[in-house]
C-alpha cells in the first residue's frame, strides 16, 4: 500500500487502514512531505527514526542497571549532571544487545523527557518522500515501537515511534 500525500488520499487511506496509516502519520506528523530520517542499526536491521526527536548522538557508556526493569531497559547514566534512561533497541526489537564497545545512544526529546536508545551502528540522515513509507504488518510492529518501513537510497528500514517506544518503556 502506498502512502499518498494529498488529503483525500490521505483521508481515503485512514478510512481503509485506520490503526496502521495514523501510527505512520502520527509518527511524521510534523514533517514535510520529504521527512529528514536518522538511518542506524539496531537488532541486525536498519532502522530510522525522525531526525527532529534526535538531541544529540554520543558514544555507548556504562549504564547502572535499574532492578526490575525490562531486559532492554539497560539503566541509568549521568549526562552533564542529568539521569538518562537508556533502551538497548536491540533487545527492544527482539534481537541481540548492543555492542557496548562500538555501539552509540542516541538521546530523543519525547515531550519534556530525554532518552537515550542504543544502537549498534549509525548510517546516514536522509529525506525520505512519504510516498516510500508504508504501514508496518500488525504483526510486526513489536508493541508499536515500529509503525513503518521504507526504501531508503540503498536499502530497507523499519521507521521507528519513539514516542511509543518511551511509553512502553515507562508503562
Amino acid at each position: 500500500m502506498s502512502v499518498s500525500t494529498s488529503s483525500t488520499a490521505q483521508e481515503q487511506t485512514h478510512e481503509a487502514a485506520p490503526d496502521a496509516a495514523t501510527e505512520v502519520w502520527h509518527a511524521l506528523e510534523s514533517s514535510s512531505d520529504a521527512p529528514r530520517l536518522l538511518l542506524f542499526t539496531a537488532a541486525g536491521q536498519t532502522c530510522a527514526c525522525e531526525l527532529s526527536a534526535v538531541r544529540e548522538i554520543i558514544p555507548f557508556r556504562r549504564a547502572t542497571r535499574l532492578p526490575g526493569a525490562p531486559r532492554f531497559v539497560v539503566g541509568l547514566v549521568n549526562l552533564r549532571g542529568s539521569l538518562v534512561t537508556v533502551l538497548d533497541l536491540g533487545l527492544r526489537l527482539g534481537g541481540r544487545g548492543v555492542d557496548v564497545e562500538k555501539g552509540s545512544i542516541i538521546l530523543a526529546e519525547c515531550g519534556t523527557r530525554v532518552v537515550g536508545l542504543g544502537v549498534d551502528d549509525l548510517r546516514d540522515v536522509q529525506r525520505v518522500a512519504r510516498a516510500s513509507i508504508e504501514p508496518a504488518g500488525p504483526d510486526a510492529t513489536h508493541d508499536g515501537a515500529i509503525c513503518g518501513v521504507l526504501r531508503t537510497e540503498t536499502d530497507i528500514a523499519v521507521l521507528l515511534d519513539v514516542a511509543q517506544i518511551v511509553t512502553h518503556a515507562f508503562a
